[in-house]
């Protein structure tokens, strides 16, 4: 059956419908991404290990709940996942403590973890009081041509969720840098919400790293929209505007598609020689503004093209997800509606690796190879 290998083989409605276009027909998108057999979930909660927490001042369990929303990097030829983590200290989404944790994997689907985290809410460092006590959530990772990592991920305080920006040359040791758009605008934008970046990337010779066009590093951001950003050092952001001076919105929800609720950036984009792919998630809306097509409330997965010279210009977009909730796992959990969270894309062994989490409980992944 296909459901038990790809993830574009979900059954479309017929291409007449509301004048949708079939994925099939858009030649510049990537599809039949499949899920490697017999490995998913590749990273589930752990009840054993243990850290000792600045916050709590008492060794917790900080993989004992859910792990889940990943991002992926290549180090020294390994992939590297970095997962948020939730314990077990409330019930409730966002009520418990996140952390950052880090897997390494030779193939990109056996992955070994440290038993302690890499980056977590530590009330005596710069951030404490932008972290404490959500914690650190939802990481996207890219590597400069330097070698060094950049992470944006979401600074949770539980009363705003804002971008923040942190760098490493190992992905274990990171250096935070605070709120992404902390300057913009004299702060105009610093206490906003915000969350969910995917900088701009490019692959040459088989690596993938950050990609500048025209000077300027890009990012897509949003959860509720789709919004984009430029940097000059990958670390401090400026959002672009619209002619009115309010944040620029190049991608929003469509009414009767999988994405009628929201639409949030996933992994990294890539400039492809069609343009710059970005694959972000979309939320299904209940009721008549949603797509019946597809459970209400689940996250499916799209892709969205832009132009190169212009990132904030859109040439096309998928009308169906090329990636759905099948498994059990994917369909229970923290989210019984479903959800296939996208947040990780790395190219090893000439296959994208596609990270992603499950229902907010778990991490899989899915593979691509580009030839097919």
């Amino acid at each position: 059956m296909c459901a038990a290998t790809a993830v574009a083989c979900c059954t479309q409605p017929a291409p007449t419908e509301g004048g949708k276009v079939p994925n099939e027909q858009k030649q510049w998108a990537w599809l039949g991404f499949e899920r490697p057999e017999g490995v998913n979930p590749i990273i589930s909660p752990n009840t054993d290990i243990e850290f000792d927490c600045p916050m709590q001042g008492k060794p917790m369990k900080w993989m004992e709940s859910d792990t889940f929303n990943p991002a992926a990097a290549i180090k020294d030829g390994e992939v590297v996942v970095l997962f948020r983590s939730e314990d077990n200290s409330a019930t409730g989404i966002g009520q418990r403590t996140s952390r950052i944790g880090y897997a390494s994997s030779e193939d990109g689907i056996s992955f070994d973890i440290l038993p302690t985290p890499v980056l977590y809410p530590n009330p005596n460092d710069s951030q404490g009081e932008a972290e404490c006590p959500g914690g650190c959530e939802d990481p996207r990772v890219v590597m400069t041509d330097d070698g060094t990592y950049v992470m944006l991920y979401t600074m949770w305080n539980r009363k705003q969720a804002r971008l923040g920006v942190a760098t490493s040359k190992d992905l274990i040791t990171w250096e935070k840098h605070g709120l992404a758009f902390g300057k913009a605008y004299d702060g105009r934008f610093a206490n906003d919400f915000s969350k969910s970046a995917s900088i701009v990337t490019k692959v040459v010779d088989g690596v993938q790293t950050v990609a500048q066009i025209d000077g300027k590093y890009y990012m897509y951001w949003g959860e509720q929209w789709i919004n984009v950003a430029t940097s000059d050092n990958l670390i401090d952001w400026t959002p672009m505007l619209d002619e009115n001076g309010e944040l620029l919105k190049v991608i929003e929800p469509r009414e009767g598609y999988f994405d009628s609720m929201l639409t949030e950036c996933g992994p990294p984009a890539v400039i492809t020689d069609d343009g710059i792919l970005l694959m972000y998630n979309g939320k299904n809306m209940d009721g008549e503004k949603g797509d019946a097509n597809y459970t209400a409330n689940s996250y499916c997965a799209g892709q969205v093209l832009f132009s190169k010279e212009n990132p904030a210009e859109v040439i096309d977009r998928l009308d169906y997800p090329f990636f759905i909730p099948e498994a059990d796992f994917e369909r229970s959990g923290q989210y019984p509606a479903g959800t296939v969270f996208i947040e990780g894309l790395v190219l090893h062994r000439g296959k994208w690796h596609l990270y992603y989490g499950c229902a907010d409980s778990r991490v899989s992944v899915a593979t691509y190879t580009p030839e097919n």
